[in-house]
């Protein structure tokens, strides 16, 4: 008030900012403040957080009736499922009130949604395929294969892989969605069936190498896989892998007899898929690329697969985080 009274009666600004100790920033600010509101725009008032906008029971009531039914896609939202971000995005775009992700989990929690699993409408038959495994083989991997393995590795200098291959299809959904408490949210399934595979080796130094094609996963499919990680790691390698019959073809043979020095293939014990780490990337890519937003043909599936795994090739903290996993710490132990 001092400064800007002092401006009023004639003091130039350069001036009054060397006699008040100010910066000038400060004096344009004051000063346009005071064109504004007078002196009451000068006041000192208390500080802290602004109150967050608020939704009117009305407008709570109307959010409310879309998560309950109908589903984000339906609304021109990128989104698959009601997640809180999902909820967020539709109340901006309804009202043009923008909530945190936290005051928008405290509106679920007072309407009485809960994130659940949603229940396909028309779900997918049971594949039948027992689950199987020799616990014996287990232990003897655990205890004797593989910290032979990483000796051996060790005195070849290799690097040892773990591979896999998974398939995603558009009627498959992973995540969660919010949902009144008790009442099972469903997910319509999409008239246009797609899909495309994946294969992938991680190490546990944390970059994934990958491969996305759209044909049945053959053994040239595989042999494809194989000479690009001939190619980009200059080192011989162990890729330890599931017993897939591509895995154990005539083909693969040929080739790993040929190139013998540069790959090996070792294989898990059957029936084991949760020993190998590789799995744990499999989930992470399904978990973003099937539920944070569900695509809408196959060539925005091969799109997002792709920007997924090449964001984890250059996050190698959050890979190596995957050895963590109890089922599978013996392997980052090297």
């Amino acid at each position: 008030m001092r400064v800007v009274e002092a401006i009023r009666n004639g003091m130039k600004k350069a001036h009054a900012a060397k006699v008040f100790g100010v910066c000038r920033q400060s004096i344009h600010t004051w000063l346009a403040a005071y064109q504004q509101g007078g002196e009451d725009k000068l006041r000192a008032r208390k500080r802290g957080p602004k109150p967050h906008p608020k939704l009117s029971q009305s407008q709570q009531n109307h959010i409310r009736r879309f998560v309950i039914g109908k589903c984000p896609d339906q609304l021109q939202l990128p989104f698959a499922l009601w997640t809180r971000e999902a909820v967020r995005d539709l109340i901006l775009k309804k009202y043009g009130i923008g909530l945190s992700k936290r005051t928008v989990g405290r509106y679920l929690n007072a309407w009485g949604f809960t994130p659940q699993k949603p229940a396909r409408v028309t779900p997918e038959p049971a594949s039948g395929v027992p689950y199987e495994r020799n616990p014996k083989q287990v232990k003897r991997w655990l205890e004797e294969d593989y910290p032979e393995l990483v000796r051996a590795a060790s005195a070849e200098k290799a690097l040892i892989l773990w591979g896999d291959e998974t398939g995603m299809r558009s009627e498959n959904q992973a995540g969660r969605s919010f949902a009144p408490r008790g009442k099972t949210p469903t997910m319509t399934g999409t008239g246009k069936r797609f899909g495309c595979n994946i294969l992938s080796a991680i190490s546990n130094q944390g970059k994934p190498q990958f491969m996305v094609f759209t044909e049945k996963f053959t053994a040239e499919v595989f042999l494809r896989f194989l000479n690009r990680l001939v190619r980009l790691i200059r080192r011989k390698i162990i890729l330890i892998v599931d017993r897939h019959p591509v895995h154990q073809s005539r083909k693969v043979n040929e080739w790993l007899r040929a190139h013998e020095n540069e790959l090996v293939l070792v294989f898990l014990p059957s029936y084991s898929p949760e020993l190998n780490p590789d799995e744990l990337l499999n989930q992470d890519l399904k978990a973003s690329a099937l539920y944070r937003s569900r695509p809408r043909s196959r060539t925005e599936m091969v799109q997002n697969a792709r920007a997924h795994l090449r964001r984890r090739q250059h996050q190698p903290s959050l890979v190596r985080s995957f050895f963590r996993e109890s089922h599978v710490r013996y392997a980052g132990v090297r």
